[in-house]
């Protein structure tokens, strides 16, 4: 059965093996999970059976963390869809990839070809990569300035788009008698020349099932919103509160619509991780055991590294000192925002702050039954703050498992969410358009131009009637 009513997207962001900062500690927890393709086969199809929308996986290229406190590293997940994409058939794929540390050539086919492999099924969330360790393993001492790498990602984007575009729908002749495979005149090079890209195409590969890969994005400075707004379909952000998510719901939907774009083909799904229990007694209990596995020394590294202040064990029970205005933040200009913002809102100590952090780096942490998710989740999306989320389970399998289990068939009672997929791609999932080819609608414009004039010379020239 499927609703008239609107519906809820949910993607489930798949970090390693949880996302809380202790979750290797479980005994459910394998120690090597994080490297294992026979997990991330089996959380896939957990979430198909649940119909999410798509799964996630974020990415950087450098060893994020501390190895010494809990398991970081990753597969690249451009590599790891196609071997989702088998053991999947409708679940939407969508891999993070970096527009300051590749080139748009080489990206624009790598997702190409994922979408082909998947049947139309693939999304790259494009990040801009902060962090100097990142920086450091391109050459670089450090990393480049926020309004610098906005610039150069809106052109690595435009670039990939003509990319995808290089080849019209119908290009195929296949006349096997007269030996004509192809018409060359519908594969186009590009002649891209800019500030950072000189790029010539056409690209080696067809135009995909989707037209193109969905684009996602996941930034909430004053760039990344100006960003989104002109290219993403999808955005994931981190907001605290409801009031926070429908401030940047209304701005980023306003933006949309500024730009000439269509304000609901873009979806904004807020982050949560929800930590379950059968009560609210048992979920705090799992909670409490999260927060007191925790090792202050890793997030204290980390949140050193956010706000750039060096804080020690002496600061934990102490509040969070002066770390300066938003607006010098080289890094992760978003996040730094809203971590220093709660803290000062909440007067949380570093200690507390750190607990606040542990299960979703400043996405929204919340504890309770499968119904009390639920009425939160509809709170956010029937209260102008969301159009689904971004679940990010604290603990994998069991966090992913027990959402499917309990949570999606709430909100299917409730008419929220969908009892079954009823399309076959990505863009289907999300009730977007397949893209007009450019070049395909710049030769329908121009045909329609020499109709127009031909018209027009005709009308100038015909003897008159009578």
């Amino acid at each position: 059965m499927t609703s008239s009513r609107r519906q809820l997207h949910l993607n489930a962001f798949l970090m390693t093996i949880g996302h809380h900062e202790s979750a290797w500690r479980f005994p459910e927890s394998s120690l090597t999970g994080t490297w294992d393709v026979a997990h991330y086969r089996h959380l896939a199809r957990v979430a198909e059976r649940g119909t999410f929308d798509s799964i996630f996986f974020g990415d950087g290229p450098a060893l994020q963390g501390d190895i010494r406190y809990r398991p970081v590293g990753r597969l690249d997940p451009t590599a790891l869809l196609p071997a989702l994409a088998a053991v999947t058939e409708r679940i939407g794929l969508v891999a993070t990839a970096s527009t300051t540390y590749n080139e748009p050539y080489n990206l624009a086919r790598r997702f190409a070809t994922i979408d082909h492999i998947s049947g139309g099924r693939a999304g790259w969330n494009i990040v801009t990569t902060a962090g100097s360790d990142a920086a450091q393993n391109f050459g670089l001492d450090e990393v480049p300035e926020h309004r610098h790498r906005y610039e150069r990602a809106t052109e690595f984007v435009e670039v990939c788009l003509k990319l995808w575009d290089s080849w019209e729908d119908d290009f195929l002749i296949g006349d096997k008698a007269a030996g004509r495979f192809a018409d060359g005149g519908k594969i186009h090079h590009i002649h891209h020349e800019g500030r950072f890209f000189r790029v010539r195409g056409p690209l080696n590969v067809p135009r995909t099932p989707q037209g193109h890969p969905l684009l996602v994005q996941a930034g909430s400075s004053e760039d990344g919103r100006e960003f989104a707004a002109r290219f993403a379909e999808a955005v994931f952000t981190a907001q605290q509160t409801l009031a926070e998510g429908q401030a940047f719901y209304a701005d980023l939907k306003r933006r949309v619509g500024v730009l000439g774009r269509d304000p609901a083909r873009v979806k904004i799904l807020p982050g949560i991780v929800p930590v379950l229990g059968g009560t609210e007694e048992e979920a705090r209990k799992r909670e409490a055991e999260l927060a007191e596995l925790q090792v202050p020394a890793y997030g204290l590294r980390q949140l050193s590294g956010l706000v750039g202040v060096q804080l020690t064990e002496a600061d934990l029970d102490r509040p969070l000192p002066d770390v300066g205005e938003v607006s010098a933040v080289r890094g992760m200009q978003s996040r730094f925002a809203l971590v220093t913002e709660l803290a000062r809102r909440e007067n949380l100590t570093v200690r507390q702050l750190l607990a606040r952090l542990g299960g979703g780096r400043g996405h929204r942490t919340f504890t309770g039954t499968p119904e009390q998710v639920a009425d939160t989740i509809e709170e956010w999306f029937t209260g102008g703050a969301a159009d689904g989320f971004n679940v990010m389970p604290p603990l994998l399998p069991s966090g992913l498992e027990e959402f499917v289990d309990h949570v999606v068939p709430v909100l299917r009672r409730r008419g929220l969410f969908r009892t079954e997929y009823t399309g076959a791609t990505l863009r289907d999932h999300y009730g977007l358009p397949r893209p007009e080819n450019q070049f395909t609608a710049r030769r329908w414009a121009a045909g329609a131009e020499l109709v127009r004039q031909g018209a027009a010379e005709t009308a100038t020239t015909a003897t008159p009637v009578g």
